[in-house]
């Protein structure tokens, strides 16, 4: 069972469930899903319980978490369900989707049905007919069903069953169901039919069933229903005891799904099983049933839904879905949760129930007046209209429903903000039970099924689509139940489906979604075979499969070059085509390509190989035609070709010239124009004459010559004007002329009127003006009307006129009229119009009524009327009175009499409030009925309290029957206290408090009992310590002791019908800083030190933030910050200069500043204390002077032998913090010396001196490199040795062979600078030895051999060279000895080394390098050594050029400037290259240029033209590269596009857009539909700029504006605006009398428009008195019994519109007495009764006695009987007695009322003894006749006066005498006087008085 969505875990979980599937046969099906699961789970398909394998169509692709089930080739047999089923160590999952093959073949028959031989084709055969279709049946479980029917067709068809689209073998098994053949009856053979009987039907047996019929004609389908119900069980013995679960006790805990309330809760339950299981829904065990809110069907891919709609509190609970089959059975739970929203409706929706026509009210009350709501019908939303009335009072919601249908039964919601809703359903009584669906959404090729249930058994109701009948065979009806079944719907089937009974309809509306199809496959093997004489073959077969649908061929071409596919034609056999050329428009080479087309799409193209060449040949499709003309108009010649091509035009033998379009023949004035439109050829000659009258005209191109004549006829007259004929519309009296222009003057002519030629009259005149004739009607008829001819000679002109009377206006009524009248009784329809002789027509339901016995129409002046004399119920209906183009409307309905009582239907509760008034109101159907009254069976008496009323309502409280007859209505009355108001606070409060501050919030209600809940923030709250709930009386308190911030927020007093709002905030107290006082101190340190900032907070605990120079600090090493207690401190443990600034100590409300400043400590060298010693380093050597100073920031100076250092290349000075560094990157003797580092410029600043010392480099032998090196010299020559020396001046000292040599005889010793030299003149053999060069450091070995040269010779020959131009060319030789000398020649000339020429030397080899060789570089090298030489040759190359980067296509637009570009690989001389086109150079040409950029070549061709194209080269000496230009025609562009425009209703736009080009032709279209020009639409084009304005927008009109032309489109967006709303008629000043009704009327130029009525600007709320009303566009305020408070100005206002403000002015209403009083004299306790008449019926009077305003009440009566007005007083005592005032405005009537006075007399009197205690109290009581009458008490004859002693009391009638303190002395008689009556009473005493002592 799934639940919202599933479950996260190891097990494995589907993310998508498979889809069902619905496919035609031959397509392709795929079933796809997402399965996870840890491990990953392995997935098997199953169908019927048996797991899939792959083969050819079926196979299983996997795509990570995807599975998917792939079916080729669908056929009928692989319909049904399959499953997907996944496993894995933790757990198994399975889903499962249905395959649903569409339109499969006919079937093999079954082996039951008899199958009849086909007869051969002939007259009589057709496609199967249902003669009986299946009837829907409704039956028990285990109940035998058989579902038969019969078809006629020949051949006879073949018949198989089907259930819910599957196979009857695929569903059930063989012994669960039996086939039943037979033939028709009476028909020869000519039909079959097929009875299919299923044995003890089970639950899952229902479904549609569905029988086909195929012959060789067609198929055919009819269906039916059936539906298995389970049996009803026994009610339980005792009704009181709990039902008993149906399901047994669940072994694991169920799943648990939320649900929002308001929203819908879907579970779904997949069952398998065989036989297929049964199933049900519980809820908390108890079995559910379907109803409004809890759906129960089966989806298409098997699984069983129970979907609950708009969760209630009431819905949680634990739902089961219990599954069993006589295999056993299954249970998956789910426990259900609705989490309700924090604001809640105060008083929910209560399902409410209502007749068909009636009304039903629903009624919910929102917590707070101010939140809006929204009513809905299950997902639509309701707005307010006639039909839905909804009204807002207070808190309470109100949806009234008019005028009930069965349509209107279902589910109701109110929704607040946050959409929060309450629920009701709404449940019509009628003859219908259970109405239709709203909508049916079925997919094509399913089975649609509709049930209606009626509350009476076997009436036939009516099924319709879209006011269309629906066959009888899809029809059923069976008891209560109708079912419609619709086998294989289509797209037409879709539409409107209406089942009506009587007046009661209910309407569905059934949708028909598509299947997707796949198109179909392209042809195979096209192949083409180019023919003989200009044709082309072209074979191709049928695609495979072949598809099922008819479908054809499609052939197109292409032009070889051309992008542009051409449709040449379309065939619906594959085979052979050939094409000639004649269906080419042009010679040219083609290709061709075939496709496939059918209704669900187009296959893929196939091009056939290769193309052909194809010419088209003219044929004459349309030839020349002999031309007749009138003498001076034009005669035009045309004929048709099959193919475009050129040809030639010969008048009278002659041959018109083709290059002049226009020309003249001969020396006559006949002129020529020739015309060519694609495959048409046109000659016109202008303006002929008589003599040009025989003329022949003749054609002539390859293959057609054609000719025709030309013929003048003389010229007959013709109408100028009118050229069309004329409509004219006039109003009766009015002058018509009509006028027709001849072409020659004074011609005659002839009028007719309808084919009869008129005659002249008073009312008819005839004239004629040269030209012009006129006919003249002076004073227009509507007998005038008709068609008018001129005619003259063959033409004629003619003119329609329609004469009207002036248009009829219905004066009365103007709007809807509703007449409701009760059976036999006289109906009467008035309609008052302007004219007395204007006719009227009426009509009923759309029909035109005729008069009759039953239908009477009368006039009357202005007056007609339509009489029903005996109304029926039939006659009921729409009534139209129509009078020109203005209609009246009447709703009449006539009630049947046979129920007296019209409402209330059913049984009324009322719900009221104590002292409320109670009006029961029961609407009969005839006014002069009497009624009688019963209260819980007693019948009812006027009284005050209950008042019989002329209208029928009843005033009071309790249970009452309004009886009539045998008819009665009852109603139920319900008296409950008042709802609890908050009388205090009326507004919400807001309160601000200190924290720990008291804070009290009170709450004032109109109840003292009444409970009341708080709230805050929309959370209960609970009683504590730090909040406590009070109650005194109606007060209701909450408080709290010591708010906190934490306690403020949203307070809400809610007493149930009531809410009091309270905001409160709670504020911190303020923090203070105690110390230091002052708000800014100056503090100075020492830097470096320790600083310290302390200030005090009050509170202790409040928060404190510091701040430095405006940015807050935060805690470090460097700055601590401390809280301790109130204390609050800053401290910088080591304080420098830089830390100096303003710091500022800041809370919540204070601050205080610390200006703190540092003073520095003078700069000192830290280290070290004595001076450094001297610092000695080597030459090269890197030198580090540094020093640390006490402060950072201190500046320092350098100085070298007391002049300044600066800083270069080879010497640094940097800063480290406190430390200064001087770094000396490699020292130099110049860098010895005295440095010094000191502190600042002033004279004593502290400093540090350095010294550095450099020692002298140690001398070195730079060269020779090597320790010892040979040398050799020649006998006689001179021996020089030579040394380098590292640096000048160094000390060297010679030795031979370990002797010293000096500088003397051949022997001298040389230094320059570095150099030492050593030179031996003329050397013999004993100055060989060792010679040794030594030097402090270093020294060097020269071994000397002193002996004859070798002969130098060259070991190997130079090579001859060959290179490239820029290459480098080396020559290499070996010469011996090795040290000899070589001499390098180049073409004989000793070469000098240099940048270009470069010697070298490598022991023996020598080699000559020749760079960058030129091509003058060649020549001869020689290498010359001694006696001996070698040459070669070098040879330099000339580099190719070659094309690196090459040339490539370019397509351009006619007009644009093209540049082609190449790029070599070395930059060529000037000429290297060359343009070429076409092969040829290009010509001189003053657009073509070229440019060289180094290796990048171009040529530029500007404003290029269409003869520019062509194929371009750009050619070297080496290589060579080709590009094709192709320019295409300038193409059409937009330089201004159209812009979005938005306008209001009613207005106009304009669209501009600007081309690239002049003179070009588009269209204009809106949405897609072409514009036309008209009065609304106007299409200019100027230049480059065209113009669309379109007028008169509407709302309709906006959409998508787009303008198109050849390939190019550019669109905008129109956009119009509802135009706001307009008050087209205002208010009117009124004055109206005091209690008369006063009424304000505007109308609005909308009829959806909401508008707010104020009254001396405030706005207007409706009451009792006013009433605001939409009529249509029409606002109206009705104010009821006008008062002069009611004055005043008033307005209507609508948006930023408003009406007024008008005057209401209330006169006082003058009020006269008409009738007197009459002054009344009447005894002590009878009654009086005072009359007053006055001149205003509804005028209000009070009355006074003796001055004082008396009340209705108690002995009090006051009535009001139109002008009268009555005065009872009952009971009267003698001080009733005065003047009796009756007061109505100004007028005022008074009269005396005299009360005679009873004599008083004594009806209780005390007894005649009584004894009494001593110090006790005597009580002596007497009972008068009356109340206060006057008694004396007396003692022994002296009247007792009241004192401490005696007391006397009075008490209505009783009077009383107490005696305190009884001594012995009061004992006496004591004697009561009333008037003259006396009671005597004998008082003793008893017992001693007490002593005083």
């Amino acid at each position: 069972m799934k639940a919202g969505s599933g479950d996260q875990g190891s097990p494995p979980c589907f993310l998508r469930f498979p889809r069902p599937v619905r496919v035609v046969s031959g397509a392709e099906a795929e079933l796809k899903c997402v399965v996870l699961g840890e491990p990953p789970p392995i997935v098997v398909w199953e169908k019927g319980g048996q797991q899939l394998a792959a083969s050819d169509r079926l196979s299983f692709p996997v795509d990570g978490a995807e599975h998917c089930l792939l079916l080729s080739g669908a056929l009928p047999t692989d319909a049904g369900v399959y499953v997907c089923r996944a496993r894995n160590s933790a757990g198994e999952a399975y889903a499962a989707a249905a395959v649903t093959v569409l339109e499969p073949p006919a079937p093999e028959p079954e082996p039951q049905v008899a199958e009849h031989p086909l007869p051969p084709p002939g007259a009589g055969e057709g496609a199967p007919v249902f003669l009986t279709g299946p009837r829907s049946q409704w039956v028990l479980r285990g109940a035998e069903v058989v579902l038969e029917c019969q078809v006629g067709g020949l051949p006879a068809p073949t018949l198989y069953w089907e259930k819910d689209g599957m196979a009857l073998d695929e569903v059930w098994d063989s012994s669960h169901f039996s086939l039943e053949p037979g033939r028709v009856e009476g028909r020869a053979g000519a039909g079959a039919s097929l009875a299919l009987r299923i044995l003890a039907a089970r639950l899952p047996d229902s479904g549609v069933y569905v029988c086909h019929a195929r012959n060789a004609h067609g198929h055919a389908r009819a269906g039916a229903l059936l539906q298995v119900q389970q049996p009803p069980e026994s009610p339980p013995e005792d009704p009181d005891e709990a039902p008993t679960p149906v399901v047994e006790p669940l072994k694991c805990a169920p799943k648990t799904f939320w649900v929002n309330e308001g929203k819908h809760a879907k579970f779904r339950c997949y069952v398998m099983g065989k036989p297929e299981p049964e199933i049900e829904w519980h809820w908390e065990g108890r079995p559910l049933l379907p109803d409004r809110r809890r759906l129960m069907y089966r989806d298409r891919d098997g699984g069983f839904v129970l979907k609950v709609l708009y969760c209630q509190a009431k819905d949680r609970g634990l739902y089961v879905c219990a599954a069993r089959n006589s295999a056993g059975q299954t249970l998956s739970a789910v426990q259900l949760h609705v989490k309700e929203p924090r604001l809640r409706f105060s008083r929910p929706l209560q399902d409410v129930e209502g007749r068909e026509h009636g009304i039903a009210v629903l009624e919910c009350k929102v917590p707070n007046s101010r939140i809006p709501t929204a009513w809905f019908r299950e997902d639509q939303r309701l707005l307010p209209c006639r039909k839905y009335e909804q009204i807002e009072e207070g808190t309470v919601r109100r949806l009234i429903i008019h005028r009930l249908k069965a349509d209107d039964d279902g589910v109701y919601l109110c929704e607040m903000r946050g959409r929060v809703r309450t629920v009701a359903n709404v449940t019509v009584k009628g003859p219908i039970l259970k109405r239709l669906p709203r909508k049916l959404d079925v997919f094509e090729g399913e089975n649609a099924v509709l049930l209606v249930e009626t509350r009476e058994a076997g009436v036939e109701g009516r099924w319709s689509r879209d006011g269309e009948d629906l066959p009888a065979t899809c029809q059923s009806s069976s008891g209560h139940m109708h079912a419609l079944v619709l086998p294989g719907v289509t797209r037409e089937d879709a539409g409107e489906v209406t089942f009506s009974l009587g007046n009661s309809r209910t309407t569905t509306l059934l949708r028909v979604k598509c299947v997707k199809h796949n198109p179909p496959g392209p042809p195979l093997l096209a192949e083409m075979f180019k023919g003989h004489r200009n044709t082309v073959l072209l074979t191709w077969k049928p695609p495979d499969p072949t598809p099922e649908t008819p479908f054809i061929y499609r052939l197109e071409r292409q032009e070889v070059g051309s992008e542009d596919w051409v449709q040449c034609f379309s065939i619906e056999k594959a085979g052979a085509v050939e094409v000639p050329g004649d269906c080419v428009p042009t010679e040219g080479d083609y290709r061709f390509r075939v496709c496939t087309v059918s209704e669900h799409g187009r296959s893929p193209h196939v091009v056939f190989h290769g193309s052909a060449h194809l010419v088209p040949t003219a044929r004459l499709v349309a030839g020349l035609e002999d031309v007749q003309v009138y003498d001076g108009e034009d005669a035009v010649f045309s004929l048709d070709l099959s193919t475009v091509i050129q040809g030639t035009w010969f008048l009278n033998g002659e041959e018109l010239k083709s290059k002049e379009p226009e020309g003249q023949v001969g020396p006559g004035p006949l002129r020529y124009r020739m015309e060519q439109h694609g495959l048409q050829h046109r000659l016109i000659l202008q303006a002929v004459r008589h003599q040009d009258s025989g003329a022949l005209v003749g054609f002539s191109c390859p293959g057609v010559q054609d000719s025709a004549a030309l013929t003048i006829q003389e010229s007959p007259v013709h109408i100028l004007s009118p050229q069309d004929k004329v409509s004219l519309t006039f109003t009766t009296s009015d002058r018509v002329v009509l006028t027709c222009e001849l072409s020659r003057v004074d011609f005659p002519a002839s009028w007719y009127k309808d084919g009869q030629q008129v005659e002249e009259s008073e009312s008819l005149v005839v004239k004629m003006d040269g030209r012009k004739h006129r006919l003249i009607l002076p004073e227009a008829q509507v007998q005038d009307s008709g068609e008018f001819e001129c005619r003259t000679e063959g033409v004629s002109a003619f003119f329609s006129v329609t004469v009207q009377d002036p248009p009829v206006h219905i004066m009365t009524p103007r709007e809807h009229v509703f007449v409701h009248a009760i059976t036999s009784e006289c109906v009467m329809l008035t309609c008052e119009v302007d004219r007395e002789d204007a006719p009227v027509q009426w009509y009923k339901d759309g029909q035109e009524v005729e008069e009759s016995d039953f239908v009477l129409l009368e006039s009357e002046g202005p007056h007609r009327r339509l009489v029903l004399p005996s109304a029926q119920p039939s006659v009921g209906g729409e009534f139209q009175c129509v009078a020109g183009d203005e209609r009246a409307y009447f709703t009449v309905t006539i009630t049947d009499v046979s129920s007296w009582i019209v409402y209330p239907s059913g049984k009324v509760y009322v719900a009221a409030v104590r002292l409320e008034r109670v009006v029961l109101t029961c609407e009969l159907c005839r006014p002069w009925a009497e009624v009688r009254w019963t209260k819980d069976g007693e019948e009812v008496v006027e009284s005050p309290a209950l008042l019989l009323q002329k209208e029928d309502t009843l005033e009071d409280s309790g249970e009452y029957l309004c009886e009539i007859d045998d008819e009665s209505a009852s109603f139920t009355v319900t008296v409950t206290e008042p709802p609890v108001r908050i009388l205090y606070p009326r507004d919400e409060v807001t309160l601000v408090a200190v924290s720990l501050e008291c804070v009290v919030l009170m709450c004032e209600l109109s109840r003292e009992d009444a409970p009341v809940r708080w709230y805050k923030d929309g959370l209960e709250v609970e009683e504590s310590e730090a909040l406590v709930l009070e109650s005194n009386g109606p007060r209701r308190r909450l408080v709290l002791p010591a708010a906190q911030p934490q306690d403020g927020g949203e307070f809400v007093c809610d007493a149930g019908d009531d809410s009091a709002f309270f905001t409160v905030t709670v504020t911190a107290p303020p923090e203070r800083i105690v110390h230091p006082a002052a708000r800014s101190l100056d503090l100075q340190f020492r830097a470096p030190g320790r600083v310290e900032l302390r200030c005090e907070v009050a509170p202790a605990g409040s928060q404190v933030r510091w701040y430095k120079d405006g940015l807050e600090v935060e805690a470090s090493d460097a700055l601590q910050l401390g809280a301790e207690g109130p204390t609050r401190t800053l401290t910088l443990p080591h304080a420098q200069s830089e830390d100096a600034g303003e710091y500022v100590c800041e809370t919540r409300d204070e601050a205080v500043t610390f200006n703190v400043s540092l003073a520095e400590s003078p700069v000192q060298f830290l280290a070290p204390e004595a001076a450094p010693g001297p610092l000695c380093v080597a030459p090269g050597e890197p030198v580090v002077l540094s020093c640390e100073l006490s402060r950072a920031g201190a500046l320092v100076f350098w100085s070298h032998n007391g002049k300044p250092v600066q800083a270069d290349e080879g010497l640094e000075l940097r800063a480290e913090g406190p430390r200064r560094v001087l770094c000396i990157r490699a020292a130099d003797l110049v860098h010895a010396g005295l440095y010094t580092c000191q502190c600042g410029a002033a004279p004593g600043a502290p400093s540090l001196s350095f010294t550095v010392q450099v020692a002298e480099p140690p001398m070195r032998v730079v060269a020779p490199e090597a320790a010892q090196t040979r040398v050799r010299s020649t006998p006689g020559g001179d021996l020089e040795l030579a040394v380098r020396l590292s640096g000048p001046g160094g000390p060297v000292r010679w030795y031979k062979d370990g002797e010293r040599l000096a500088s003397q005889g051949r022997v001298q010793l040389e230094q320059d600078g570095a150099r030492q030299v050593l030179r031996v003149r003329g050397a013999r053999s004993r100055d060989a030895g060792e010679y040794l060069c030594d030097t402090p450091q270093d020294s060097r070995i020269f071994l000397v051999s002193v002996e004859e040269p070798p002969l130098v010779k060259l070991v190997s020959e130079l090579t001859p060279l060959t290179v490239h131009e820029g290459d480098d060319a080396t020559f290499r030789c070996e010469v011996s000895p090795p040290d000899a000398d070589i001499t390098w020649l180049r073409n004989g000339v000793v070469v000098t080394p240099g940048p270009q020429l470069e010697t070298t030397q490598n022991g023996s080899s020598r080699t000559l390098t020749v760079r960058s060789c030129r091509l003058e570089d060649a020549g001869t090298v020689t290498a010359r050594a001694g006696g001996t030489s070698t040459s070669a040759r070098l040879h330099v190359r000339e580099t190719e050029l070659l094309f690196l980067r090459r040339l490539q296509d370019v397509r351009a637009e006619e007009g644009q400037d093209v540049c082609l570009e190449v790029e070599t690989g070395r930059v060529g001389a000037a000429g290297a290259v060359r343009w070429v086109r076409g092969g040829a150079p290009l010509p001189p040409d003053s657009r073509l240029s070229t440019a060289q950029d180094g290796h990048v070549y171009r040529l530029f061709i500007h404003g290029v033209v269409l003869a520019d194209q062509g194929t371009y080269g750009c050619e070297s000496h080496h290589d060579r590269t080709l590009a094709r230009l192709s320019v295409r025609p300038k193409q059409l562009r937009v330089l201004r596009p159209l812009e979005d425009v938005t306008v209001i209703e009613g207005g106009s736009a304009t669209f501009q857009l600007e081309l690239s080009q002049e003179g070009v032709t588009g269209e204009w279209a809106r949405g897609g539909v072409r514009l036309q020009p008209g009065p609304k639409c106007q299409i200019q084009a100027e230049g480059h700029a065209h113009h669309l304005v379109l007028s008169g927008l509407g709302l309709a009109d906006s959409g998508c504006v787009s303008f198109t032309a050849d390939a190019l489109r550019c669109a905008a967006r129109l956009t119009v605006r509802e135009a706001p709303v307009t008050i087209v008629r205002g208010l009117q000043d009124l004055e109206v009398t005091e209690g008369d009704t006063a009424m304000f009327e505007c109308t609005l130029s909308q009829a959806l428009a909401d508008v707010t009525w104020e009254k001396d600007g405030q706005p207007l709320t409706p009451s009792a008195r006013l009433r605001l009303q939409a009529l249509g566009t029409r606002r109206l305020l009705q104010l009821r019994r006008c008062s002069p408070l009611d004055a005043g100005t008033y307005s209507c206002v609508v948006g930023m519109a408003r009406a007024g403000p008008v005057h209401l002015v209330v006169r006082e209403r003058k009020v006269s007495v008409l009738s007197e009083l009459r002054s009344v004299s009447a005894r002590e306790g009878d009654g009086a009764t005072f009359e007053c008449t006055v001149s205003e019926v509804e005028t209000a009077g009070s009355w006074e006695l003796g001055g004082r305003l008396l009340r209705p009440g108690g002995r009090v009566r006051i009535r009001q009987e139109g002008k009268k007005h009555i005065l009872v007083l009952s009971e009267l005592r003698a001080e009733d007695a005065g003047e009796v005032r009756f007061q109505a405005g100004p007028a005022q009537s008074v009269a005396q009322l005299e009360v005679e006075a009873l004599p008083l007399q004594m009806h209780r009197r005390p007894p005649r003894e009584k004894t009494v205690l001593v110090g006790r109290r005597a009580v002596l009581e007497v009972t008068v006749s009356r109340p206060g009458g006057q008694v004396c008490w007396l003692r022994e004859g002296a009247e007792l006066c009241p004192g401490d002693k005696y007391q006397l009391r009075s008490h209505g009638p009783t009077h009383s005498l107490v005696i305190h303190d009884v001594r012995p002395e009061d004992q006496g008689t004591y004697c009561c006087q009333a008037g003259q009556d006396s009671a005597y009473t004998r008082l003793l005493v008893e017992g001693d008085a007490p002593l005083s002592t």
